[in-house]
């Protein structure tokens, strides 16, 4: 197998984002180190130091806060795999209605200690002209950091990276987290495509509904996350439940504009009831 057929095999193996506890066997080793382990409710170290595009130092408490926080690991000079995990993310969520810095925040953070807020911010540039909202430019942050902070950030969230030195470039598994204003890990969104009513419906829950509407609400009712699927998928007794809900919802509804009707007719006032006439049955 050449380099590049080695490279390709590689990129498909870790953009299935399978933890390192399922690694079948006969996996090369450092597939085995790559991937990444759910830590569902973790917290994420809030007082680590990064870059942003800028150069300027700036703290995670300063984008954690009061909104839910898509965070995506990658590195900037990656030659395939975060391109096309950050495509998917602009794809997403420019089919969603919620916005990029008005309803949410994301974190994309270079797992590459080498990388430099000039490469961070050529990125920014082009990820903030695909997805043509003005709020993101406040919304979407583009970090570089030293090694030790990179590494806790990356531990917290359970994302496992190695430098392939025969390669030249980062194993690394295919992966988006999703993280509450309070900085806890609430999902995770494996391989490089994000189904946009997902990524919606997680950004709603972690958010503890306050963004969203009352569309959303139902469907978290009728819906629950399946962890090995990074899915929502239909949770049949509660849909059930929704749909004789609203079933007898319109019914009472139906009965009542009859009645309305019916009275509207006859000037009688709602729910009286017809008198008898003397000698009338």
């Amino acid at each position: 197998m050449n380099t590049r057929a080695a490279g390709l095999a590689l990129i498909l193996a870790l953009s299935l984002g399978v933890s390192p506890a399922l690694a079948q066997d006969g996996r090369p080793e450092i597939l085995q180190r790559a991937g990444i382990d759910q830590k569902l409710d973790a917290q994420i170290p809030l007082d680590l130091t990064f870059r942003d595009e800028s150069g300027a130092p700036v703290q995670l408490k300063s984008i954690f806060g009061s909104k839910p926080v898509i965070v995506s690991l990658v590195y900037y000079e990656c030659p395939m795999l975060c391109t096309i995990v950050l495509n998917g993310m602009v794809s997403a969520m420019r089919a969603m209605s919620i916005d990029v810095g008005t309803d949410f925040e994301v974190l994309t953070v270079s797992f590459d200690p080498k990388e430099t807020p000039e490469l961070a911010a050529a990125k920014k540039a082009t990820y903030l002209e695909q997805y043509r909202r003005p709020s993101a430019a406040r919304g979407w942050h583009f970090l570089t950091g030293d090694e030790a902070s990179i590494r806790a950030l990356a531990d917290a969230v359970g994302f496992n990276f190695e430098w392939d030195e025969r390669m030249q470039q980062y194993a690394h598994a295919a992966g988006i987290v999703i993280a509450t204003p309070q900085g806890r890990v609430s999902r995770y969104f494996y391989g490089v495509e994000y189904s946009p009513r997902d990524l919606r419906l997680s950004l709603v829950e972690a958010s503890q509904n306050r963004i969203g509407s009352l569309v959303d609400a139902i469907l978290l009712y009728c819906f629950h996350w399946d962890p090995l699927t990074g899915r929502y998928s239909q949770l049949t007794m509660n849909a059930i439940r929704t749909g004789g809900a609203v079933t007898v919802l319109a019914i009472a509804v139906g009965i009542f504009l009859m009645l309305r009707r019916e009275r509207a007719h006859t000037g009688a006032p709602l729910g009286a009831l017809p008198v008898k006439e003397a000698g009338r049955p």
